[in-house]
């Protein structure tokens, strides 16, 4: 299908028409959906609550930040402020776009307040700390960032996209998935949602030492062929966690997960698997067992799930992983 994406460009609006111009009809031409202060130029609380809706059906975030802060909410925060920090805590991937010499702007595109020179420049802090932005000093420099930038973070954070009402409607078995994927997760999130209510009285869950059974499914090379082979392989909880705990100390794809565990399950029979896969249902069952036991946080977006460790979990991934000093002076001797 041909998938497009919706794009939010966020901004201050009077300083900075000709740079968002450039922005949008470099989307445009991109095929994407281009969205965000065009709505409304002037906003004020309730509009703000429109926005978030539209950031909200966003598959990405544009911020560009030229020399000023922008019209403030009752809170005293710009409202592009408010709209980064929205998108931040919606998890939208961000492309920030920032002047690199906001001195050198004209007096009509900088804040001349003191107090709002502050606010930008604490702004400017957050946006630029902890991530990768580009930086630019002409409107006309921004269509070539957009057009290097884009591509790159839509294939590395592919979002759901948009697709024309007829291809998705066409598209019935893709549809009964995703239904079945929304079911499945509104389940789960009952699940979760009781679990944690129960979470004190849960003192005889199963974890460390205790054995699960994992059913497993791959394809080994022997004698030069492809064979299929399954079976049952008992492994403790502890050394699930060991197996993926380090790969979800940052925010992973549930994707990424299944695929570590599956190839983990298959080596403790065969080193020689081409391809593996662990049941379903037993995937789900050690994600309910870790969410029971406080380790994991999991969230969805649209189709997309997330893994990423707990501070508990953390601790505990310390606690069995760490190398103890005992052990390094027996190895010394």
């Amino acid at each position: 299908m041909d998938k497009r994406y919706q794009v939010f460009v966020s901004s201050t609006f009077a300083d900075l028409q000709d740079e968002r111009s450039n922005v949008i009809q470099t989307l445009m031409e991109m095929d994407c959906i281009p969205a965000g202060m065009e709505l409304f130029p002037a906003l004020d609380e309730e509009q703000f609550e429109f926005i978030k809706k539209v950031i909200d059906d966003s598959d990405y975030y544009l911020l560009i930040i030229g020399g000023r802060y922008g019209s403030l909410s009752d809170d005293g925060i710009s409202y592009t402020e408010m709209e980064y920090d929205y998108a931040i805590s919606k998890g939208i991937k961000v492309i920030a776009l920032v002047h690199g010499s906001p001195e050198k702007l004209s007096v009509e595109k900088v804040e001349m307040n003191p107090e709002a020179q502050d606010k930008l420049e604490k702004f400017r802090n957050k946006v630029t700390t902890g991530r990768l932005v580009k930086f630019w000093s002409d409107a006309k420099e921004l269509s070539g960032l957009v057009a290097l930038s884009l591509p790159k973070t839509i294939k590395t954070y592919p979002a759901v996209g948009w697709v024309r009402g007829n291809e998705a409607t066409d598209n019935t078995e893709l549809l009964k998935q995703l239904n079945d994927l929304r079911q499945e997760n509104s389940k789960l999130e009952k699940q979760v949602d009781q679990l944690q209510k129960n979470r004190s009285e849960l003192s005889n869950v199963a974890q460390g030492d205790d054995e699960v059974s994992i059913s497993i499914k791959c394809k080994i090379l022997e004698d030069d062929q492809e064979k299929n082979k399954s079976w049952e392989q008992k492994v403790t909880w502890n050394n699930l966690f060991k197996c993926i705990g380090p790969k979800i100390l940052k925010r992973q794809n549930e994707s990424v997960v299944f695929n570590t565990l599956s190839k983990y399950i298959s080596s403790r029979k065969h080193e020689n698997c081409i391809s593996s896969k662990i049941d379903f249902t037993d995937f789900e069952k050690v994600k309910i067992q870790f969410l029971s036991l406080g380790y994991i946080n999991f969230t969805g977006i649209g189709a997309t799930s997330y893994w990423e460790i707990t501070p508990k979990g953390q601790s505990y991934l310390l606690e069995i992983m760490s190398v103890k000093r005992e052990a390094v002076e027996a190895n010394n001797e």
